[in-house]
C-alpha cells in the first residue's frame, strides 16, 4: 500500500499536507528531491514500524513528517548547508510550532532526528524510528544523487524491515 492509498495515514498528517507554509517545502532541493518528498517518505516509514511495533503511530507520523519542516533559501552555500546539517532541527522545531500544536514526543522526534551530530538524544522510542528512518531514507537518496550503488543496499534494508511490517 502506498502512501497515497493509506488512507489512515493521509487522515493522521492531512491538515499537516493541507498548509500553505509546509508545502512551501516541495520547492526545496533536498538530497536530489523535494524536502516535501522526503519528508513524506520519513513519516510514512517511521508510521508503519511505529505501527508494527504497537507504539505511537499517529504522533510518529506527524513528527516525521514536521522533522525537515524550516524554509532555506534556494541560493545557499556550501558553507551554508554544512552549517544547517547542525542547526536545522532547532530551525523545523521553532517553525513546526508556529504552524501546529505538537505534543512532547514529537518536538522531541523532530529536536532529535540529526542524533548523534546534534547530540541531541532521542528520548522516546519514537524519536528514534524517525532518527533512524531518515538516516535510512537519506542515504538512498543521496545514493540516487551521486548514482552510487548504495539503493541496492537501502532497498535490502527496508525489504528486512517492512517484511516485518505487513
Amino acid at each position: 500500500m502506498s502512501v497515497k492509498q493509506n488512507l489512515e495515514f493521509q487522515g493522521i498528517v492531512r491538515d499537516i499536507l493541507n498548509n500553505e507554509e509546509f508545502n512551501k517545502i516541495q520547492d526545496i532541493e533536498h538530497h536530489g528531491i523535494s524536502r516535501y518528498d522526503h519528508s513524506l517518505k520519513v513519516a510514512y516509514y517511521s508510521y508503519k514500524v511505529a505501527k508494527m511495533l504497537h507504539l505511537d503511530y499517529r504522533e510518529t507520523a506527524r513528527g516525521g513528517l514536521l522533522h525537515d519542516f524550516f524554509i532555506s533559501p534556494e541560493d545557499r552555500t556550501s558553507k551554508d548547508k554544512f552549517i544547517s546539517t547542525f542547526v536545522h532541527p532547532k530551525i523545523a522545531l521553532e517553525t513546526a510550532k508556529q504552524n501546529f500544536s505538537l505534543s512532547r514526543k514529537e518536538e522531541d522526534m523532530i529536536r532529535s532526528h540529526m542524533f548523534p551530530i546534534n547530540l541531541s538524544v532521542p528520548k522516546y522510542a519514537e524519536s528514534w524510528i524517525v532518527s533512524t528512518i531518515d538516516k535510512i531514507v537519506a542515504t538512498e537518496e543521496l545514493g540516487l544523487k551521486f548514482r552510487y550503488k548504495l539503493k541496492y543496499v537501502y532497498t535490502a534494508v527496508m525489504l528486512f524491515i517492512f517484511s516485518f511490517v505487513r
